[in-house]
């Protein structure tokens, strides 16, 4: 008997699932980017919504919870409800954080779903304009890093992003030695890596390149392997004299664990569109980003990868969470 109440539980409940998702959405959507507003995230988070809200019929909302590298956010969006009016819009801070943190009160790959990315964005290497004369290439700073220990800090979106990392992988291949300063995003650390509070940082092409075109923020080289067309004259980390550097940075689109699959489905056709229309190409163009676009079983490869590549430079580099 308790075979057959379960067996018909199980027939009721994809009936109801089915039924649920062809009349999903019925109301307002929410994507939680675990990083304050202004950030890399934003940046291609809420042009998605925007397209996604026109096409869908609902309004899709970014809600804002940063913290602690985008952990806060993710740990609290997990207790919501796998409905598909609950989304989690990360990025590879998250495949960081695995091995990083040492408490996290969620598991990606346990309690999140993969959609696809939404883009790839290489670093870049930026320093004051206070700094000018003193570093004309990235060989200088690494000449005055390693004759000034510890004299120079670097900003990062806190611990645990590629911000974060890609310095200590750098910190690692050239014998150099910078202090670390976490903020609680890329927003917050631009304000202060404008006002000179800090003196570098290897950020996201998204939230820089504006900086760099007027003026405030000087180049000195990209993360990525090739030049990237939107700062073409700014050379790669590798041309610059670190051969073998390499740092991407991507953002994607989660399902929370358990969400019905039509409804990941339809919601990775929507996304994908949104990415394909010329609106959205121009503004990717303009971040010097990639698109993404990949299946759900791909990113989910990715992730996989991404966590086992970070755990090597965790270890390697030994960083710590100091938040």
């Amino acid at each position: 008997m308790k075979r057959v109440h379960a067996a018909l539980g199980a027939v009721l409940f994809a009936i109801g699932t089915a039924a649920s998702a062809q009349t999903w959405p019925t109301k307002p959507i929410t994507f939680l980017n675990p990083f304050p507003a202004g950030g890399g995230t934003d940046t291609f988070a809420r042009p998605i919504a925007a397209h996604v809200s026109q096409t869908i019929g609902q309004q899709v909302i970014v809600e804002n919870q940063g913290g602690a590298g985008g952990t806060v956010g993710a740990a609290n969006v997990v207790k919501r409800a796998p409905d598909g009016y609950n989304w989690f819009f990360g990025a590879v801070h998250h495949t960081i954080a695995e091995s990083l943190y040492t408490r996290l009160q969620y598991g990606l790959e346990k309690d999140f779903e993969p959609i696809t990315v939404a883009a790839f964005v290489p670093n870049v290497v930026v320093v004051h304009p206070k700094h000018a004369d003193k570093f004309k290439n990235l060989q200088d700073l690494i000449n005055y890093a390693r004759a000034n220990p510890g004299r120079l800090n670097y900003g990062s979106a806190g611990s645990g992003t590629t911000h974060h990392l890609s310095v200590e992988l750098f910190k690692t291949m050239t014998k150099t030695f910078m202090v670390h300063i976490p903020y609680r995003g890329a927003g917050p650390l631009m304000l202060d890596l404008l006002a000179g509070q800090v003196d570098l940082a290897f950020d996201g092409m998204g939230t820089s390149s504006t900086q760099i075109k007027a003026g405030k923020l000087i180049p000195l080289a990209v993360t990525s392997q090739q030049r990237n067309p939107v700062l073409p004259n700014v050379p790669t980390v590798q041309e610059a004299g670190v051969p073998g550097y390499e740092v991407r940075t991507w953002y994607g689109l989660w399902a929370l664990k358990g969400t019905p699959q039509p409804i990941k489905d339809r919601m990775w056709k929507e996304v994908v569109a949104a990415m394909d229309t010329p609106q959205l190409k121009k503004i990717w163009a303009e971040q010097g980003a990639d698109p993404g676009g990949m299946s759900q079983a791909e990113m989910t490869k990715l992730v996989r990868s991404e966590i086992v590549k970070w755990a090597k430079v965790v270890k390697d580099a030994g960083a710590k969470v100091d938040n």
